[in-house]
Formats: C-alpha cells, sequence, structure tokens
C-alpha cells in the first residue's frame, strides 16, 4: 500500500516536472519578448523630427535670400558700374571753345550746379548741353525716386541710367577761373541699395579740352 501511494506521488511530480518544461520551452521569458513603441515615444519622436525639419527649412529658405539678395545687388552693381562708365567718358571729353564770340568763350562743366547734378556741354556739333541728375526719395514724382538720369536739356529728352540708387554726388574741382572755365575735374560716388545691402561706388573724371587760358 505504501509503495503503490510513492509511486503515484513520483507519477505526479513527474507529470508536473513535464508541463513546467514544456512551457518554458514554448514561452519565451518576460524580458527578451520584443516591446512596441508607447503613444509618448511616438510624440517625441515626431516632435523632435519637427523641429529638425523646421531648422533644415529655415536655414533653406535663408540661403534662398541670400541667393537672391546677393544676385539682385550683382545686378544692381553692374548697372551702376555702366552709368560710372558712361558718366566719365562723357565728361572727359566735355567742353567745346567757341570761337566765333569775341573773345572766345568756353563751355564746359558747369561748377555751380549742385552736388546732385553735374551738366555740360558735348564737344560735338551740333553741341548739347546734357545734366546727369540723381532724383531721391523726396522728389517730386514717386515714380523718379531713387534713380539717375541723363536729361538732355535742348532736346528735353531724358533718360534712366541706374535705378536703386539712395545717393549719388558730383564733387567739382573748379578751374582757376570757374565763371570761364567750369570745372576741370568731377568725382563722382553712387551708392546703390538692393534689400538691405548697400554698396558705394567711386570714379574721377578730369576734363582734357580745356584751354590752357582757363587751367
Amino acid at each position: 500500500m505504501m509503495g503503490t501511494q510513492h509511486a503515484s506521488i513520483l507519477s505526479f511530480q513527474y507529470s508536473k516536472w513535464a508541463n513546467d518544461m514544456s512551457e518554458s520551452s514554448i514561452t519565451p521569458p518576460r524580458s527578451s519578448m520584443q516591446r512596441g513603441f508607447t503613444i509618448i515615444e511616438c510624440l517625441i519622436g515626431l516632435a523632435i523630427s519637427a523641429v529638425l525639419l523646421t531648422a533644415v527649412a529655415v536655414a533653406f529658405n535663408a540661403s534662398i535670400v541670400n541667393y537672391r539678395e546677393n544676385e539682385d545687388m550683382f545686378w544692381s552693381l553692374n548697372n551702376a558700374r555702366q552709368a560710372l562708365s558712361r558718366m566719365t567718358s562723357q565728361i572727359r571729353v566735355a567742353g567745346y571753345l567757341d570761337e566765333t564770340a569775341m573773345p572766345p568763350e568756353w563751355y564746359g562743366v558747369n561748377y555751380a550746379d549742385a552736388n546732385n547734378v553735374c551738366s555740360f556741354w558735348t564737344a560735338t556739333t551740333p553741341h548739347e548741353l546734357l545734366s546727369y541728375e540723381f532724383r531721391d526719395a523726396t522728389h517730386a514724382n514717386p515714380a523718379c525716386r531713387n534713380k539717375l538720369y541723363l536729361v538732355n536739356n535742348t532736346t528735353h529728352q531724358e533718360y534712366l541710367l541706374c535705378d536703386d540708387v539712395v545717393s549719388a554726388t558730383f564733387t567739382k574741382v573748379p578751374c582757376s577761373d570757374p565763371t570761364g572755365g567750369g570745372a576741370r575735374s568731377v568725382q563722382i560716388s553712387l551708392t546703390v541699395q538692393s534689400g538691405r545691402s548697400q554698396r558705394t561706388l567711386t570714379a574721377a573724371a578730369v576734363v582734357r579740352r580745356i584751354p590752357e587760358l582757363y587751367l
């Protein structure tokens, strides 16, 4: 009787041990099971991604704005250089001597003009009185503001030389007799603006045709 009970106890313990081993082999430990992202972790990841994308977008937009400003400034400077080249070329050969007058009279660069104006007589016939005129932001005509013009005072025609100009000055050096000889040289300063950037270009021209009597 005792042997039979002992055998049944051993059989029950073996069966329990076999079941435990079977379950442990089928079900992995809780620590080794794969775990997904929680909602909080997903939200944090999305927030970090949004911050990074915003930083990239801001940097990209800044580079585009900077490129456009540099391109606009390039064209403004190019127009200003062309205007300076034309002005200095014409001023160098400006003026003529009227030998029909008694005594002969010299017509060259006007010394009495304001700093934003430079007027002169052309050497070629028919002689014309031309003016370079800068019109600032206070000009009566809004369409002409911050622009540099070439004005033909003989025919009353105007030609746009350069826009986006915020400052232009013509500093004239007089001859020994400014009333007769006018100016013997002109220094030009031209400031252009594109966006938030400004650049200043300068040039000088010496009038070559002035008679020695007036120098």
